[in-house]
């Protein structure tokens, strides 16, 4: 209880009192919702996001406090009376049997049962099945044919004698989800907010704190949502684990549909020619695959070339006739290698199975979402204000799936003359998308227009300038926009800015064997930080220091950079033993280290850093030392440096050892600096030679010495 008051206080703190959150219930009154409410709720029911926002959306759709308790106390209560637990089955159909008729919240899913020409309801977590539903039911709600829905169902129990009838029967049924909105109250209410304003309330309706995230983080989050909004859009994603890829598809709106990169098939996807039933793409006007990367993942041939054909004209076909269709398609996966790696080695779809790593597909693809610039999902980036009830803003971004707003910048800007046809098409539908999630009211100006068209051929140009790395064939294509008042400007990737050698590598054809080969392109590397004493000649290695250093407490101009990094250099594995990685300061210790380490390589190359530390005994503890552990590994990969940490069997000893040779042993490990109060104003805190140390030693050994 002490918590939820807490969740509750926090929210009233950081969310209904602001200025936004304010505006937001006084224009959006009733189709709002506080974000934190979710987990207050949510409880062990293991349901999707919009499910309980519709119940909140019922019942605590408000900014007053009062109400807002109640409203929480209802809905815990609706979903303890009625969310069926799979191990609380037998439970419930008890009670439908006691008492004749019982409301249950559950995931129905409809088939057709051809031998009795009648169609079956499934209860997911109530486990019943050949439950009859009329055909009016059935045909008012057609999702419930192709991956089921979320419903409010009233389930009567009637017993025979007759073996081949079921004794369940659906008195009534009702999706989770809203029947009607004012769209033009929509556009009215939108008008009263700035363009910061409003894009806050979207980041805020995701379920994201927009303090966290700056102009171009949000923007990239936003971009998620352009499969609800536009038809047929083809979406792709990847980026490190963590990020939040497939929370929106899968949480966000009952519209889309979730599923796994290996679990479908051509009739699940498209149409089974057997029964002639529509697949997904028929019914869902978004479909993602999760995890969809994965070099080794077996593809099937059929599918990838129906898929292909379905990307690039809306079609697709069973025997010879040839069906439509406009669900969005959406591939989201991991990534297991830094941005410089794969533009070094490969290029940056490198993860896809290889059936997909193909120009014909990549082609069809309108934005690509680069997600190593989307930070790792912490729990102070969770919004404690007001947004959407998911609901209401997903059928409000259903509804403008109908408009067209591919040209609000023809009055201002005209895209470069060699930009393709498809290049075009990726380009207008990722702006469109935009602009209607942004300005609906269609009254942006020519600053904000321009915004948008920039960040839409960006996520084009990130799609064709990977494919040119794959087919030699393809031609150069000049990214970039006209204004009418005169001026060309020319668009540019992030990822090119940061990494321009890399980037502009090509592939191209191999004479001999055909097949792909990067080109002959001379790569210029950074280097690594210099180091002191510098050898005067010869061998780095041979001219490096051996033996035992000493120094004094009190002592400055000590640092990492000159302590242990001229031993580190060139190291492609290093083993760092330490029983001490526990505090805040002691990770920041390991932290800086990491960083001189992925600052001193190219960035396109690779460390592998084995931590063997011990795990506080303090459970309280033990959990935070964990959880910082984790942040350093996820941080560390993103520089191109893989973390292991494991147990250390060695006790107290503290140590260092490289693949090139060198053991550093060191008396206090990483933990060598006098604790400073100074804060982000003590130079101290930006470099390490400004602080004190502690008394402390280290001996440098090579080899076999």
């Amino acid at each position: 209880m002490a918590r939820e008051d807490t969740i509750d206080t926090e929210a009233s703190e950081g969310g209904a009192t602001s200025e936004l959150d304010r505006k937001i219930n006084e224009h959006f009154a009733g189709a709002v919702v506080r974000k934190d409410l979710i987990k207050a709720v949510r409880g062990n029911a293991i349901v999707p996001s919009y499910v309980l926002e519709y119940l909140l959306g019922q019942y605590a759709a408000s900014d007053d406090e009062a109400t807002i308790q109640a409203g929480i106390d209802k809905v815990r209560d609706i979903l303890a009376q009625h969310y069926v637990h799979r191990n609380e089955s037998e439970l419930v159909k008890s009670k439908i049997k006691e008492r004749g008729r019982y409301r249950v919240i559950d995931k129905v899913s409809v088939t057709l049962n051809e031998k009795d020409d009648v169609y079956h309801a499934s209860f997911a977590n109530l486990g019943i099945s050949s439950v009859v539903v009329d055909s009016a039911t059935v045909n008012a709600h057609q999702k419930l044919l192709v991956g089921g829905v979320w419903c409010l169902c009233d389930v009567e129990y009637f017993h025979t004698e007759d073996n081949r009838v079921s004794p369940w029967v659906l008195g009534s049924l009702k999706p989770i989800q809203m029947s009607n909105f004012d769209y033009d109250g929509y556009l009215d209410a939108r008008a009263k907010f700035t363009t910061d304003e409003w894009i806050d309330l979207l980041i805020q309706s995701i379920g994201f704190n927009p303090n966290k995230f700056g102009r171009r983080g949000k923007l990239l989050q936003l971009v998620r949502l352009i499969p609800f909004v536009e038809r047929n859009y083809n979406l792709v994603e990847l980026g490190p684990k963590g990020t939040g890829k497939s929370h929106i598809y899968s949480e966000f709106s009952p519209h889309g549909m979730l599923i796994s990169g290996g679990e479908v098939t051509v009739p699940k996807l498209f149409v089974n020619n057997a029964n002639g039933r529509l697949g997904l793409v028929g019914y869902w006007d978004v479909v993602a695959f999760d995890e969809f990367a994965g070099k080794k993942k077996r593809t099937d041939k059929a599918l990838v070339d129906i898929m292909k054909n379905y990307m690039a004209n809306k079609s697709f076909s069973r025997g010879v006739e040839t069906l439509g269709a406009e669900a969005s398609m959406v591939f989201v996966g991991n990534t297991s290698h830094t941005v410089p790696y794969m533009l070094k080695h490969s290029d940056l779809f490198d993860e896809l199975p290889d059936s997909y790593h193909d120009p014909a597909y990549l082609d069809r693809l309108h934005f690509y979402i680069p997600g190593w610039e989307v930070d790792t999902i912490r729990s102070e980036m969770f919004s404690a204000g007001y947004g959407f009830v998911v609901d209401y803003i997903a059928e409000v971004l259903r509804s403008m799936r109908n408009l067209d707003y591919s040209d609000r910048y023809h009055k201002h800007f005209t895209l470069g003359s060699d930009i393709s046809t498809r290049d075009r098409d990726g380009i207008h539908k990722t702006f469109s998308g935009l602009m209607k999630l942004l300005y609906p009211h269609d009254q942006a100006t020519t600053a904000e227009v321009e915004e948008v068209l920039r960040f839409a051929i960006e996520g084009r140009k990130r799609v064709k300038d990977q494919i040119l790395r794959i087919d030699a064939t393809m031609a150069e294509v000049n990214f970039g926009y006209d204004s009418l008042g005169g001026g060309w400007s020319a668009v540019t990737t992030l990822e090119e800015d940061e990494y321009p050698t890399h980037y502009h590598r090509r592939r191209s054809t191999n004479p001999a064997g055909g097949t792909l080969a990067e080109s002959d392109v001379q790569v210029v590397s950074a280097g690594p930080l210099s180091s002191l004493p510098a050898p005067a000649a010869g061998s780095l290695q041979a001219e490096l220091f051996r033996g035992q250093r000493d120094f004094l407490d009190n002592q400055r101009g000590v640092s990492y950079e000159k302590l242990l990094m001229p031993y580190l250099r060139d190291a492609t594995e290093i083993e760092l033993h330490d029983p001490y990685i526990r505090m805040g300061h002691q990770g920041r210790n390991l932290v800086e280290l990491l960083a001189l380490i992925a600052a001193a390589k190219d960035p396109a190359d690779e460390v592998a850093f084995n931590l063997f530390t011990v795990l506080d005994q303090d459970p309280e503890y033990q959990t935070k030392q964990l959880h910082m552990l984790n942040d350093i590994v996820q941080g560390a990969a993103q520089q191109g440096i893989k973390v292991n940490v494991a147990k250390d069997p060695g006790g107290h000893d503290r140590w260092i050892r490289t693949d090139t040779g060198w053991r550093i042993n060191l008396g206090r490990g990483l933990d060598i600096f006098q604790k400073s109060d100074g804060g982000w104003l003590d130079f101290g805190t930006s470099r390490q030679e400004f602080r004190q140390v502690r008394a402390f030693g280290v001996t440098y050994i090579r080899g076999d010495e």
